[in-house]
């Protein structure tokens, strides 16, 4: 989602009834997010073992579904954008007819080992504690919440005047919210970690150190506890 704030075009895209097309277009032409996808389903199919369920929360077009169906993992997939679900719907039409793929109307309408949440999902959420705690009823103990981020320290904002507003409140509070249709939050790994507490504990961070300030998304791995 490089050349503009990626969770602003999220945002602007969900907002839109008919972009369903030109989101899954975009997210299939651009190079770096192309990158980020293949990394992260990568790290998700690594840690699932044969057979075992996934919930793609918030699923979009269906992206990472089909791929997590194609490895032989029943997906559940929650959107709550009504342009997603239709191009989700044209996008896995053979999966579904299968079930391998099935569309649910509520997290809670399915028990899995995993969720996965990618492109910045959770960056909509103010707070993640009554998220965590559902989850918690929807993965499996020992299974997991693998979730990638927007990086609150990400300097490629630092020309945006938003960002360097916010430094005081990240230093404070560790989270900010930037202005825009849909007021995307950003926030630390450990300010969502205290919110994941106690039904999962932040297992691993990708990347460390320098790398949350080069790369626009944080990878976050909760273990179900």
């Amino acid at each position: 989602m490089g050349h503009q704030n990626g969770s602003e075009f999220v945002g602007k895209v969900v907002d839109h009834v008919h972009t369903g097309e030109q989101y899954h277009t975009f997210m299939l032409t651009s190079r770096r997010d192309q990158t980020v996808r293949d990394r992260f389903q990568k790290m998700a199919l690594n840690l699932l073992d044969e057979g075992e369920g996934v919930l793609d929360f918030g699923a979009g077009t269906g992206i990472d579904a089909k791929t997590y169906a194609a490895n032989g993992h029943p997906t559940f997939v929650y959107e709550p954008s009504a342009a997603m679900r239709d191009y989700l719907a044209e996008h896995c039409r053979d999966e579904i007819a299968r079930n391998a793929i099935v569309t649910v109307a509520l997290p809670l309408n399915c028990k899995v080992q995993a969720v996965t949440a990618n492109f910045a999902v959770l960056n909509h959420f103010a707070d993640h504690a009554s998220l965590f705690e559902e989850l918690s009823r929807v993965v499996h103990q020992g299974g997991f919440v693998l979730a990638s981020m927007l990086s609150p320290y990400y300097l490629g904002d630092a020309r945006y005047g938003w960002w360097r507003k916010n430094l005081l409140n990240l230093v404070r509070t560790g989270r900010y919210a930037i202005p825009s249709e849909s007021r995307i939050h950003r926030f630390t790994p450990r300010v969502v970690a205290r919110a994941a507490a106690p039904y999962f504990r932040l297992e691993r961070l990708y990347p460390r150190g320098v790398g949350l300030a080069t790369d626009l998304y944080m990878f976050l791995l909760f273990r179900r506890i």
